[in-house]
């Protein structure tokens, strides 16, 4: 903590050397203590990496720096005055912004109106469209991008649409930018950028604050970290310099972990989900593969290759053009999801918290509402008592924390809303699992629960065929390798054939 003064007029100023600075802070929700004791501070003209499991705190903490919560105790300092960041406007008007993982933005709206959505440049009660496009055109220039002002933003790439989140950041007047899970949706080209676009701004001198579970981007980008664990600082470092990865993970996790992956072997079974010639939207050309009972089918592809397109047709979330797909022999007729749901195939998405999670409802409601069909009274009434014993069930089965069942599922961190979903279909009865970036998002400790969870389901016999965009997790948690190549199977690997070098030419776009 550094030396606290008092101006003229009673105001505390905080003074050690940190434009931003976090003071004692504490958070308490029913049931819950989220935070406590928070101190650290970041320098102007840097990138200070805060870095946790899930659960750890972080997306409280930036919620408290974004005015979206209040502290229960403590005090945020800017330039070395205490704020009072009663709301999102007082945390701007602190030249705080938070951009969120979830990009808070209208994709109806121009690029423009999004940047200067609630100042709106009008006379007469009419937008003063020139004068709006000159100004948004300036702003995005500002960051190196060229992107029309007048488009919607909707047809924006999420690359694009972080960029937008960035520049309306700084049009409003922002010094200090959080950033939480800032590369979770991004290529590697689009992530070059942003790192880029980062670098420029700390030789400007803003002040960012870098929220991310890639350790790799941690050490490629910033200049300190800091690392939570259940709502507590562990410790802060002023520099990078002589840490590595397994320091960082010892501290983030409380205990060392050598192999995140834990890859169990198996005995295969029989075929179990045959995929014929299936074609639609997302796919250049007709595909085919099979999943054996227990077995681990990874799906690995750049961005666009159409893997995420795949498990849509397959759950019947988009329209098939053509093809057949059969399960234990027989064959399904999948035209919307209810259709797979019946024959025993399941889906968790890649964006859980827009498609895999109901926020606003309660874990329980979350648990049982794919399944409570099956228990309803007269297929009408809900089953109180299936209700309460099966969340129960889920919740003690697959370690979800939550303090109570009636807890809202958008107050669960990111690792356990994942179980949760995972949860919902083990309700009922499974045969595929069809995953999505199961690990999006999760810190490495969360992420060793989800791989334990897809090992036990393959121990089951349920097939499970896992989408990632991270190479070493499909090596290190998959029996087999489908490799997809802009629409189409570019190869098919067993795991004791795969290197990064066969695949990666696999995935690699051809001249």
């Amino acid at each position: 903590m550094g030396v606290v003064d008092a101006e003229g007029g009673g105001v505390m100023k905080v003074v050690d050397g940190s434009y931003l600075r976090f003071s004692g802070i504490g958070k308490s929700f029913p049931g819950v203590r989220a935070l406590d004791g928070i101190d650290f501070g970041v320098r102007e003209g840097s990138i200070h990496a805060l870095i946790g499991e899930n659960g750890a705190g972080k997306s409280t903490l930036l919620k408290i720096l974004g005015g979206i919560h209040p502290p229960s105790e403590g005090s945020v300092y800017v330039d070395g005055a205490a704020q009072r960041l009663a709301g999102v406007g007082a945390a701007l008007r602190s030249g705080i912004a938070v951009i969120h993982q979830e990009l808070q933005l209208v994709s109806e709206l121009s690029v423009a109106e999004n940047l200067y959505l609630g100042h709106l440049p009008a006379r007469l009660g009419l937008v003063r469209r020139r004068q709006l496009y000159a100004a948004a055109r300036a702003q995005l220039e500002r960051i190196g991008e060229t992107i029309d002002p007048s488009v919607k933003l909707g047809r924006l790439s999420i690359a694009q649409r972080q960029m937008v989140e960035i520049a309306k950041a700084l049009a409003q007047g922002a010094k200090v930018l959080a950033l939480d899970e800032p590369t979770s949706s991004l290529s590697d080209r689009e992530v070059q950028r942003l790192f880029e676009i980062l670098e420029e701004l700390k030789a400007r001198g803003h002040v960012i604050l870098y929220v991310s579970h890639r350790l790799e981007e941690v050490f490629r980008v910033c200049d300190a970290v800091t690392v939570l664990r259940d709502g507590r600082l562990v410790r802060s470092f002023d520099s990078l310099a002589g840490l590595d990865r397994s320091e960082l993970v010892r501290l983030m996790v409380g205990r060392e972990l050598k192999d995140v992956f834990g890859f169990r072997a198996r005995d295969l079974g029989a075929t179990l989900l045959e995929v014929s010639d299936l074609s639609g939207p997302g796919l250049r050309a007709p595909v085919s593969f099979a999943v054996g009972r227990g077995e681990i089918l990874g799906i690995f592809g750049l961005v666009g290759a159409g893997r995420t397109e795949l498990l849509r047709l397959l759950f019947g979330a988009r329209a098939a053009d053509a093809g057949g797909v059969r399960v234990e022999g027989r064959p399904v007729r999948i035209r919307k999801p209810i259709d797979a749901i019946r024959a025993g195939i399941s889906f968790c998405p890649e964006d859980r918290k827009r498609e895999g999670i109901l926020p606003a409802a309660t874990v329980r409601e979350n648990l049982n509402i794919s399944n409570r069909r099956r228990h309803c009274f007269g297929g009408f009434f809900l089953n109180p008592a299936w209700e309460r014993a099966n969340a129960q069930h889920q919740i003690s089965a697959l370690g979800i924390k939550t303090p109570s069942p009636r807890q809202l599922m958008q107050n669960l961190s990111g690792g356990n809303q994942q179980k949760a979903i995972f949860a919902r279909w083990l309700s009922g009865d499974v045969k595929v699992m069809l995953l999505d970036e199961p690990t999006r998002g999760i810190d490495v400790g969360s992420k060793r629960e989800i791989y334990n969870l897809i090992y036990s389901l393959a121990e089951q016999g349920v097939g499970v065929v896992m989408v990632s965009s991270e190479l070493p997790e499909v090596m290190g948690v998959c029996d087999r390798i489908l490799v997809m190549n802009e629409g189409r199977i570019s190869g098919d690997m067993p795991r004791a054939e795969a290197t990064e070098q066969a695949i990666l030419e696999l995935a690699l776009p051809r001249d």
